[in-house]
């Protein structure tokens, strides 16, 4: 759309309807080009570079490789996924053995105590060791790596979408995040495990594809091939993978997880890759689980890593049952989208209450412990013991950590039959609310109770300074909420509670996390059950389209929250009236050729940009012509190795046989070289420097006159960083402005066009206010985004 046209349109528009409104983050705290909340801290952040740079020196060292090398890149990468996927699989058993053990030993000590009537005891054991480990949990989160608070999901579904978010993947996170994920879900706190084991693979990747430690002062040149974002990113994909399959033993499933949610950009040699890792991972944690049911794990039976029994060999379901399943399926929906939004807000309010200091975080994590330990305490005792059946399976009333059948304050032949949902592991309370032939076995009331417990818990419990996940919580949940709908149908559907249970937990995680192929691979994968995959595809697909209609993808309103500027698939409806000339600012700064060194280290000094068009004027060429881009990085490696020129002329290949691929490879997860660091004398600054070899003769470009829809496609899709935009006509000069991530950002466009605010909450009428007004008031405190 031109200029003209497009003020004829916004002239339409009230102004008042334009008005921004005050920025979630204050404006005092922002000191840098672009933000977002990483942990608890404001931080700045970048964009990565999956593009390939094609210039001289890239093709002189791509050339000069014969098979032999080649052939090592293939085998390096294939051994990798295998040190990925077996490390992600010890990990998560290693995570699944500590928590049952852990939790179990809490569990045993606590049920002895009311044992001998000692209740007021009991209670305050079971508080204080869940505080104890939720303080331990935040204390190390706090103080060693900030990021690994949360899920992690998020941060890494924002990396693969090209965000370089600060130290999501360093060794302290990955520490942290295995750590502080034990000691938050053994303290019963209503988080799970799945989260952040798909950060937790995401860092093995990451420090496995880095092989170096600076701290340690190890470097592995074999891995030379790795250190760049392209690969980094195959790699990344696949660890995330592997936190999926190894949190709930289903391979296939981590796979599409990747492939549905997590990866923005995917291509089959990354499918087989993937999929071998995710391959290596069952089968490591097949091999340890045969080791835990001869008895060698202490408490540890299979944990979460079990098949869920749910119903008999053959299920058989007729007309009548599908009415029940549709109403489970939007009551998931909309149960989900209302879960989404109070998330939301107390995500929010958390955000203004760790931004008073670490200790405002740390009270918080322990306030929110003492009240989780309160409930699940107190509330068994608000319902009536039950006689034991006399054809139980096992013993009843259970003494000890699982099963069906806890005695809890109840006499002996009785027992309460919510405490052995509350006085259990998630994984365990899965496990009873799945189980077969238990029809008669959890009343409505007790469910009722465990619902709404675990539905206000799962949320308040996950904005606390901890690592902490949302997968299990829910699945949890919606299975409660399947047992009720279950006895409220009675004998008028075939399908039985645990079957029920399944299905709940399906609608539920599909109108909240709005998942549908991934999400059916794991739930068969858990239930060892093909014979369900109808019904649990029918769910999916209702509870998800119920949930888009309520509120947005939980992923994506947590990374609004945090302001990670991820960018989605599709592209907004008013993108396709503006062009990217609409879009593109200045001042651009342009380099020459051959270009003086004074004018290089001036503009690295005084702009943020990470890349430079290129720029052939005469008499090196006919007319100003586009040579290509070169990134401030490269320019950093050129003038710390002073290979200057004292007259514009060529280097020739002496420029390049003064550098290795090593000097261009990315080494660790932060930016090294600074221009502040580099001393160069007066004479040096009056000399020479030939961009041409190291210039990317070959960016991405787009004409002005290009609909910004269109060039969102481009530039998501194929991973950029920066895309030129040319002039539709030639006499100008050679490129008019550089697109970047936050050019196509809503919230950046609207500060540009406030006008068309209206327009654009017209198309999303169906959006409740609440979340659009976040969404819109995260980027206001943004500013010009690092080139």
């Amino acid at each position: 759309m031109s200029a003209p046209l497009f003020s004829s349109l916004a002239s339409s528009v009230d102004d008042d309807t334009a008005l921004l409104h005050q920025p979630l983050l204050p404006s005092e705290s922002i000191t840098v080009a672009e933000v977002a909340i990483v942990g608890s801290s404001v931080c700045p952040i970048e964009s990565l570079d999956y593009e390939v740079i094609e210039n001289d020196f890239f093709k002189a060292d791509w050339r000069s490789r014969g098979k032999i090398q080649k052939y090592q890149y293939i085998f390096m990468k294939w051994i990798l996924c295998f040190l990925i996927g077996l490390i992600v699989g010890l990990l998560g058993f290693f995570i699944n053995l500590a928590v049952e053990n852990i939790a179990g030993m809490k569990f045993v000590v606590t049920s002895k105590m009311m044992l001998t009537g000692k209740f007021m005891v009991a209670f305050l054991v079971f508080t204080s060791s869940n505080l104890g480990l939720t303080l331990l949990a935040s204390l190390i989160t706090a103080f060693v790596a900030p990021e690994a608070a949360g899920s992690g999901i998020p941060e890494v579904k924002a990396y693969l979408n090209g965000v370089d978010v600060p130290a999501i993947f360093s060794f302290q996170t990955l520490v942290v995040k295995i750590v502080g994920s034990i000691c938050a879900v053994s303290s019963s706190l209503n988080v799970g495990r799945a989260g952040p084991l798909v950060h937790t693979g995401a860092c093995v990747a990451a420090i496995v594809g880095q092989g170096r430690s600076k701290k340690f002062r190890l470097t592995w040149k074999w891995q030379r091939y790795f250190k760049n974002d392209w690969d980094m990113r195959d790699l990344v994909t696949c660890g995330a993978a592997a936190g999926i399959a190894a949190a709930f033993h289903a391979p296939v499933g981590g796979l599409l997880f990747a492939l549905e949610e997590i990866a923005s950009w995917w291509r089959g040699t990354l499918l087989c890759e993937t999929f071998f890792t995710t391959a290596v991972v069952a089968i490591v944690l097949r091999a340890l689980i045969d080791v835990c049911l001869r008895g060698k794990c202490g408490l540890f039976g299979k944990g979460g890593l079990i098949m869920y029994d749910v119903t008999s060999a053959n299920i058989s379901y007729h007309l009548r049952d599908v009415p029940p399943v549709l109403l489970l399926a939007v009551l998931g929906g909309i149960l989900g989208g209302i879960y989404n939004l109070l998330l939301n807000k107390v995500l929010q309010i958390y955000s203004s209450i760790n931004k008073k200091g670490g200790a405002s975080r740390i009270i918080l994590a322990c306030s929110v412990s003492i009240f989780t330990s309160c409930l699940l305490f107190g509330l068994p005792w608000t319902v009536s013991c039950h006689a034991c059946p006399s054809n139980a399976s096992e013993p009843c009333p259970t003494i000890g950590r699982s099963r069906n059948y806890k005695k809890f304050h109840c006499p002996h032949g009785y027992h309460n039959d919510l405490a052995s949902l509350f006085f259990n592991t998630n994984d365990d309370a899965i496990k009873n609310l799945f189980s077969k032939n238990t029809d008669t076995e959890f009343h409505l009331s007790s469910m009722l109770i465990f619902f709404a417990a675990h539905f206000f818990l799962s949320i308040f419990s996950y904005g606390i300074l901890a690592p902490a996940g949302l997968f299990v919580p829910v699945i949890v949940t919606g299975a409660a909420y399947g047992r009720i709908v279950a006895t409220l149908v009675g004998s008028n559907s075939n399908l039985n509670p645990g079957l029920f249970a399944v299905l709940g937990s399906a609608s539920l995680l599909g109108g909240s996390m709005r998942i549908t192929v991934s999400l059916c691979a794991i739930i068969l994968e858990l239930t060892n059950n093909l014979l369900l995959l109808p019904l649990i595809m029918l769910v999916l697909f209702i509870s998800k389209a119920v949930g888009d209609a309520i509120s947005g993808n939980i992923y994506d309103i947590i990374m609004t929250l945090k302001g990670l500027p991820f960018l989605k698939a599709h592209a907004e409806p008013y993108m396709r009236q503006l062009t990217v000339g609409d879009v593109v600012r200045g001042p651009l700064q342009i380099f020459h050729g051959f270009e003086k060194v004074g004018n290089v280290v001036n503009v690295l000094k005084t702009t943020q940009h990470n890349g430079f068009p290129v720029v052939e004027n005469p008499p090196f060429s006919a007319s100003p012509v586009l040579f290509g881009l070169i990134l401030r990085a490269h320019l950093l490696i050129l003038l710390k190795s002073k290979t200057f020129l004292r007259t514009p002329a060529p280097a020739g290949r002496y420029a390049i046989r003064r550098f290795s691929d090593d000097d261009f490879a990315k080494w660790g997860f932060g930016h090294d070289d600074n221009i502040e660091d580099i001393e160069l004398s007066e004479e040096e600054m009056d000399m020479y420097v030939d961009l041409h070899p190291f210039t990317n003769t070959s960016p991405y470009t787009v004409v002005e006159t290009m609909s910004l829809a269109k060039a969102l496609k481009l530039f998501r899709e194929v991973g950029l960083r920066h895309l030129l935009v040319i002039p539709k006509f030639s006499g100008r000069i050679p490129v008019v402005g550089i697109l970047t991530r936050h050019d196509f950002m809503p919230e950046d466009i609207l500060n540009l066009h406030p006008r068309l605010a209206r327009i654009r909450s017209r198309s999303l009428r169906f959006t409740v206010p609440s979340i659009e007004q976040t969404y819109l008031e995260k980027f206001s405190a943004w500013k010009i985004l690092k080139r």
